[in-house]
């Protein structure tokens, strides 16, 4: 089996939460925490909207959300959730029929902002369509559209405001008795948001959607959801999360897993761990790893690589890794070869990447055989 040593140091002891299902993706309870993007394409065109969502799948998205502004995207929703890999949310803003049109189409899901789909009556509405479709709702409480009267209670987004909000519409959807919800209270600002899910957290024992909206770039937005999340999941908060960047979606599920596999509570693929590089390199750590990165996107298994550059850390790093390589040895233009923590033979370094492949592809699918095995 893969090398992932548990330390009790390293123990994360999750909040206790309601378990619902989103489709067949449970989320809440022990499930594992579920990765979400949501794509950017018209929704109306439903070919590339499908497309994006199976490439989302693909690269690991359990739940895949898609935004339902209009009747004509009502009408192409139907067709996207029959032809996803993975269970549809419906993005519902404005006009509570597209939530029961989306109900309506398959949605798994309907994402409601409390904000701005309506009175009392009209959610109800939703959420009868949402009973009789089964079909499950996320309350979205957001800092930008917080509704007047809280605004003026509070005179600005503040994190009691974005808790009340939501727990007033958990009320609402507990008094026509529907339990299946989870929940969000997002910012952009990372204190905001980390603060008002600390206090939901404390309050119901709802499924939590995470957050930070609106994060910006790949890189600005890598950092602070970073930042917001990973502070909560270490407390552990969080069930189902979502990485908000301006940037292609798949950025978002790769990010989203980064996250979670540096905590130890996901294990997807192939993680690899490099240094940055120096005057000591006995190759170019930095386009080896770039390398390395494109050709092993097609790995599930969850397993370990090192990549470093010379003898300092190398060897130390290689010892707790599936696959290592260490440049820097005796010999100009070799590096040791580990394999399963030992070490195994050496190689050149002009040949390393194909042959780095081919051991991380061979070490996968041990790893594999022996899960079967095993179960």
């Amino acid at each position: 089996m893969s090398l992932n040593p548990i330390r009790p140091w390293r123990n994360i002891y999750r909040r206790k939460s309601r378990q619902i299902m989103v489709g067949n993706v449970p989320v809440g309870g022990d499930a594992p925490i579920s990765v979400q993007t949501m794509t950017n394409t018209l929704t109306t065109d439903a070919r590339a909207t499908i497309a994006q969502v199976q490439a989302a799948a693909e690269a690991g998205a359990d739940i895949v959300r898609v935004s339902v502004p209009d009747e004509a995207s009502s009408k192409a929703l139907k067709e996207i959730v029959r032809e996803s890999p993975v269970p549809i949310v419906a993005d519902i803003h404005f006009h509570y029929k597209r939530g029961i049109e989306a109900a309506e189409a398959g949605a798994a899901c309907l994402r409601i902002n409390p904000g701005n789909i309506g009175d009392e009556k009209r959610v109800a509405e939703v959420i009868r369509a949402a009973r009789d479709h089964n079909c499950s709702i996320r309350i979205g409480v957001n800092a930008g559209s917080l509704e007047r009267h809280l605004l003026d209670k509070y005179g600005e987004p503040c994190p009691d405001a974005m808790v009340e909000s939501g727990l007033d519409h958990i009320k609402i959807l507990q008094d026509h008795d529907f339990h299946e919800f989870k929940i969000s209270v997002k910012a952009s600002d990372v204190f905001m948001a980390a603060a008002a899910y600390q206090q939901l957290a404390e309050a119901t024992d709802a499924p939590i959607h995470l957050g930070i909206t609106e994060a910006g770039g790949l890189t600005s937005g890598t950092i602070k959801s970073a930042i917001g999340m990973g502070n909560l999941l270490w407390m552990g908060i969080g069930d189902t999360i979502r990485v908000s960047l301006s940037a292609d979606p798949i950025e978002e599920v790769k990010v989203g897993y980064e996250i979670l596999k540096s905590l130890g509570l996901r294990h997807r693929g192939v993680n690899i761990i490099s240094c940055p590089s120096c005057a000591r390199q006995g190759f170019d750590v930095i386009k080896t790893v770039e390398a390395l990165e494109k050709r092993l996107e097609h790995i599930k298994t969850p397993m370990s690589l090192s990549i470093i550059g010379c003898v300092v850390n190398g060897p130390g790093e290689a010892l707790m890794t599936d696959v290592g390589f260490t440049g820097g040895g005796s010999g100009a233009g070799t590096g040791m070869v580990y394999v399963a923590g030992k070490q195994d033979h050496k190689l050149g370094n002009q040949d390393m990447v194909e042959h780095i492949v081919e051991l991380v592809e061979k070490r996968a699918a041990e790893i594999d055989a022996a899960e079967a095995d095993a179960s």
